[in-house]
């Protein structure tokens, strides 16, 4: 596909590595000349240097043979104008990122009236992704398929765990209709065989239906129990939109914000949370804030390193849940590979946003044997989990799944059935309609027979 990218920021930049990796064509505009030149130098891109509104600019983009157009400058209103005119000039579909909450309420009017095929908005993202952690407070991440039917959780495995030493092939008959589908060990990532043992310190991804997940959960680490009361340092645009969904699940919400402004803005918005002003960095203040009494702490400001810094000193009283906002994950490599850090719950808006886009692209193509519907990146986004609608003419259909030749690295997690979960078995068979779960090492599988050597 032919690919405009507005604005070579940190979105930008990431959207055009991703694209590209996926064998689009990506153009990126970008007013900056000499940042420009580092991107298009480090990455196959094409560069036009430019405003993004501006009409010459848009035609030097060649925008009119444009698949998508991207706007994901700083600016909303430049991102929303871009989207107009490009889909005046004959972009196909056009993608604005919006993070003001006032054009955020009316995504809606913005889509349909203006025509903007898309509309993102990463800080509404990433309360939203926090929001389904917090409700699975035993998960270091949780990914949702078939609508919330089906879900994908990480877990570390901890000291004394009951998974220590389980085989893969042993982990069903001891665990019932759960399946682990990634193993991420000393930073290696795995698609388990049947021989596979697992050991302490393991992150593992498994899948199946939430109420299954509950259970499992239950077994591994005992009753851990809601989350009932939060602690948020910084009172971003995250913070904004994740205040709303706590109070609406009940649960008790305190924010730390150092600027008095912002501070009076969330009191007067959401009378019901606790809003201090105060340094949320300073580990003094945090303890008078009684940071060990609360369930889940989150790191929300504007500085990746505080926000670390803020989650160590937090996990010292362990908490249910510490949730961290990183940006650049840069650091959490350099911090992993010295071994000075072992987060919980990190969040990178930048990565969701991208991740959403890329469903986006790839959800377009057609094939003939399925339609692709939904995908996320984990294992430090070494692998892949994908759901594909299957169609009538694909070669996978009504052969028993034993006597599928798959490729390496890949495995079918799940098939959803109409109202039916299935836990897949050997016997089972794959039908036209069945919404399937494929889960691999392997990047960029646009339809479900690449599944097959």
């Amino acid at each position: 596909m032919n690919i405009i990218v507005a604005g070579g920021g940190k979105v930008g930049e990431l959207l055009s590595v991703e694209l590209t990796n996926e064998g689009n064509n990506i153009t990126l505009i970008e007013k900056n000349e000499k940042k420009l030149e580092r991107l298009v130098y480090k990455n196959d891109i094409t560069g036009v240097i430019g405003n993004c509104v501006d009409y010459n600019t848009l035609v030097e983009a060649q925008v009119e043979d444009g698949d998508i157009f991207i706007a994901v400058t700083s600016e909303d209103e430049l991102n929303i104008i871009a989207c107009i005119i490009a889909q005046k000039l004959g972009a196909k579909h056009t993608i604005a990122r919006v993070r003001n909450p006032e054009y955020s309420a009316h995504i809606d009017f913005m889509e349909n009236d203006l025509n903007i095929s898309l509309m993102i908005n990463p800080e509404k993202e990433a309360a939203e992704d926090i929001m389904r952690v917090i409700q699975y407070p035993e998960a270091l991440s949780i990914e949702e398929f078939a609508n919330g039917r089906v879900n994908l959780s990480e877990l570390l495995i901890k000291e004394n765990s009951p998974l220590i030493d389980v085989k893969i092939s042993d982990f069903r008959q001891r665990f019932g209709n759960i399946l682990v589908t990634v193993v991420l060990r000393d930073g290696q990532t795995l698609i388990p065989s049947g021989q596979t043992v697992l050991k302490e310190g393991d992150e593992i991804y498994v899948v199946s239906t939430k109420e299954k997940l509950n259970e499992f959960y239950a077994k591994v680490n005992g009753k851990v129990g809601q989350i009932k009361t939060a602690l948020i340092i910084g009172g971003g645009r995250i913070t904004h939109y994740l205040i709303g969904l706590l109070l609406d699940k009940g649960v008790k919400v305190k924010v730390i914000e150092q600027n008095t402004g912002a501070a009076k803005s969330l009191s007067s918005l959401y009378p019901k949370c606790v809003v201090v002003e105060g340094d949320g960095t300073d580990q003094s203040f945090l303890e008078e804030e009684r940071i060990g009494s609360y369930d889940a702490v989150i790191s929300l400001t504007g500085v990746d390193e505080s926000n670390i810094l803020t989650s160590m000193f937090a996990m010292t009283f362990d908490p249910k849940k510490v949730i961290t906002k990183v940006s650049r994950t840069d650091l959490l490599r350099i911090m992993s590979l010295i071994g000075s850090i072992s987060l919980q719950t990190i969040v990178t808006p930048k990565r969701l946003i991208a991740y959403k886009i890329i469903r986006y692209v790839r959800a377009l193509k057609y094939h003939y044997s399925s339609h692709f519907e939904n995908f996320f990146r984990v294992a430090n986004n070494q692998a892949e989990a994908m759901q594909f609608e299957v169609g009538s003419e694909s070669k996978i259909i009504n052969i028993p799944l034993i006597d599928l030749k798959l490729k390496d690295d890949l495995l079918i997690a799940f098939i959803v059935r109409g109202d039916d979960l299935l836990f897949p078995t050997g016997a089972d068979r794959i039908l036209p309609g069945d919404k399937v779960i494929v889960v691999t090492t392997r990047k960029v599988l646009d339809e479900i027979d690449e599944i097959l050597k």
